[in-house]
């Protein structure tokens, strides 16, 4: 072995002993966590026994405040019977049936099998899951919710739904693996009450830290998949997703230290407020659960957040000094905005709102999502349209088309260059190669 070493090229013994080095430190990690690969249970707080039908109705409202749905109903699909296919950077997971089932579902399941899986991410018989399920915000809920949500799915109809495999690249998804991304990146993280803040705060927190699970799109992701704690908001591009979820710490980005308390709670229960309109990812988590939440706690949640935006320290969030445009690029621009957007956003790009004050044609003067460094969202928008969510209080928004097939690159980065230079607005040129970028991830 010695010999065959001397005898290799030297590069190849770099990387031979590199790769080598990196294997044993693996395995050095998986040692080290054994016990959390292996074994299948852990002591979990008892939970106060709750009137049965109390119970079930407090799982029913969890599961929406959670959006179980949404991961866990295929397109068109039963409720809650899994199969849907969740696309990250590393290959496609496949989320689990939630019915019970006795054989695909959790009809063998206990209330310690769920607690399990809801606090530590381990299946029933301890296998540790994926962290596409984001059982980093999971592991906040009480024991209590944990078991409410469960007796809840327990009355669903029993589905057979027989998973899919995984197809993550290997060894991504082996358990080895999935000990090591957890040594790293993983930790527990039950609610503790802050003392010095209302009741009304605190169950803000605990919704957006757990169940709500904010910061699964508003925090930023690192090379291996892993977003910040479960209180980080300081914003972050959605892999494979491709749509920037705002710093919703920063009001440059967010509006949420300035925007009135109303107004933040008017557009998490409706998708729209006087200045503001959820699309993309946002607007189906407000369709599909932020829309049944309780008045009471929106207004918590918008608290939380809004706190959490007044007592962060300020940051540039957009281009100060935007480097100068070309003619061409502000002719053909002014050219587009006249043909295709005009009609709608008004000629100096102040927008619609309807009889009732809401906004209609959101305005592009000053506005915080145009301004933004990242023009992602804008690009998306204008290449597949943007439709706010169909909400009991709001089931008719306005849309806009998407220019898909009409714009071609430079015309879309040459109109969005527009919006960001002109009518005070004073941001960062938009490229063709940013735009198809975009498209190409996209499919599109």
């Amino acid at each position: 072995m010695k010999k065959a070493m001397q005898n290799m090229h030297p590069v190849k013994r770099l990387l031979w002993v590199t790769g080598l080095s990196v294997i044993v430190l693996a395995l050095g990690v998986v040692a080290d966590n054994w016990g959390d690969l292996m074994l299948p249970s852990q002591a979990a707080p008892a939970a106060r026994v709750m009137d049965t039908k109390a119970q079930l109705e407090q799982g029913r409202y969890l599961a929406l405040a959670g959006n179980c749905m949404a991961c866990h109903t295929t397109r068109g699909g039963i409720p809650m019977a899994g199969g849907r296919r969740i696309d990250t950077p590393f290959g496609g997971v496949y989320s689990s049936n939630l019915t019970p089932d006795p054989d695909t579902g959790l009809g063998r399941w206990t209330a310690q099998d769920f607690w399990q899986a809801m606090h530590l991410g381990r299946s029933r018989g301890g296998r540790l899951l994926t962290p596409a399920f984001p059982y980093n915000h999971t592991s906040v809920v009480t024991r209590e919710d944990s078991d409410a949500v469960f007796a809840w799915l327990k009355t669903l109809p029993p589905v057979t739904n027989v998973q899919a495999a995984h197809t993550l690249v290997w060894p991504l998804g082996t358990q080895p693996a999935l000990a090591v991304w957890r040594s790293l990146f993983f930790q527990p993280s039950p609610f503790e009450t802050d003392k010095a803040q209302s009741a009304e705060w605190n169950r803000g927190a605990y919704l957006v830290q757990g169940l709500g699970h904010c910061a699964a799109c508003h925090s930023p992701r690192n090379a291996l998949g892993a977003s910040g704690a479960v209180d980080d908001l300081s914003g972050g591009l959605i892999p494979v997703l491709n749509w920037y979820a705002p710093d919703l710490t920063r009001d440059a980005e967010s509006g949420m230290a300035s925007t009135p308390l109303p107004e933040i709670v008017r557009l998490l229960r409706t998708g729209a407020s006087m200045n503001a309109q959820a699309n993309g990812p946002m607007g189906e988590v407000v369709q599909h659960s932020l829309q049944h939440l309780s008045e009471a706690d929106l207004q918590a949640m918008a608290l939380y957040l809004q706190s959490r935006a007044q007592t962060a320290p300020p940051s540039q969030a957009v281009d100060s000094k935007p480097k100068r445009i070309t003619l061409q690029v502000a002719n053909q621009g002014a050219k587009v905005y006249e043909r295709q957007c005009q009609q709608c956003h008004g000629e100096q790009g102040a927008g619609v709102k309807t009889t009732s004050g809401e906004v209609a044609y959101p305005a592009l003067a000053g506005n915080r999502a145009v301004l933004l460094k990242d023009p992602t969202n804008l690009v998306q928008l204008v290449l597949y349209g943007g439709y706010g969510p169909a909400t009991a209080d709001h089931p008719r928004p306005f849309g806009m088309p998407p220019f898909l097939l009409e714009l071609d690159d430079r015309d879309i980065a040459a109109v969005l260059t527009h919006l960001r230079t002109q009518w005070g607005n004073q941001a960062g040129e938009v490229t063709p190669l940013q735009v198809n970028r975009i498209r190409a991830a996209q499919g599109g």
